[in-house]
């Protein structure tokens, strides 16, 4: 397994000054730090049906402080409920799977592993079980190019529900839903949930000069119960901005986990 280097992919993070500013026409002002148990975002009804049960996407900025398990994104109240887990492996591994009960109906993990813990990059999944094609159905993205090299892959059936958005499933960021564990280290920006529409990277982000960068979301459609969390307000991290009022509830993340760092930090 070869280790991906960040580098200059990372974008803003490691770069301030000497014309930076010129690099970035959209500017990210602020992140949450994680820093492992107890912190973490849950949001634990919708309150309303999805848009779809079987097509959206999630895309967010992150930058990891330790190489462990880091959830990104989760859902599943556990006991064989049907579960969607979007993770960091303990080994730098990245693996975004999909349960349906407690039999796994969708997996890809990815040979290549993530261990630069110096800049940010843009991650971003989707997934659209009605296509007709299997590989089409489950999506990762790193830095605006698609993954297709994977220690395991599984694709859904087509039309499988997948579970993303239910009115009474926990959804989480930053940990495992079903039993607690998986606490981010790290550092989180810009994340897009949505529900009913499937987004290529272009939507979020865009080449510059050689560096991927992020873009201005304005015409993100969210759906019913997607959402949008700049952490624009340190005293409600959680914050849904997509006008949708999906509000996550913080755990273990004060003000002060509010920080300047980001994908554009500098410029």
């Amino acid at each position: 397994m070869g280790i991906f280097q960040n580098n200059l992919l990372a974008g803003a993070g490691g770069q301030a000054g000497g014309g930076a500013a010129a690099l970035y026409d959209y500017q990210i002002e602020q992140s949450c730090r994680w820093e492992d148990s107890p912190d973490q975002l849950q949001i634990t009804s919708f309150g309303q049906a999805p848009t779809s049960s079987y097509k959206g996407s999630f895309s967010c900025w992150f930058k990891l402080t330790n190489v462990a398990e880091n959830g990104i994104f989760t859902c599943g109240n556990g006991g064989g409920d049907g579960e969607l887990d979007l993770r960091f492996n303990s080994n730098g591994t990245l693996r975004y799977n999909l349960y349906s009960g407690s039999s796994q109906v969708g997996d890809l993990t990815t040979t290549q592993v993530f261990r630069d813990l110096s800049g940010w990059m843009h991650l971003m999944v989707n997934w659209d079980t009605t296509d007709g094609t299997s590989t089409n159905r489950m999506k990762i993205y790193i830095n605006g190019t698609q993954v297709t090299d994977f220690s395991s892959s599984t694709y859904p059936s087509q039309n499988q529900n997948a579970f993303f958005f239910g009115n009474s499933r926990k959804h989480g960021i930053g940990f495992f839903t079903w039993n607690g564990s998986g606490h981010l280290e790290g550092y989180l920006a810009e994340i897009h949930a949505t529900d009913g529409t499937v987004y290529t990277p272009s939507q979020f982000g865009e080449s510059k000069n050689g560096v991927w960068i992020p873009k201005d979301p304005t015409g993100t459609s969210y759906g019913n119960n997607g959402f949008y969390i700049a952490f624009e307000n340190a005293s409600d991290l959680g914050n849904d901005s997509s006008g949708n009022n999906n509000d996550f509830t913080a755990g273990g993340l004060g003000t002060d986990h509010q920080v300047l760092d980001s994908p554009t930090f500098g410029s």
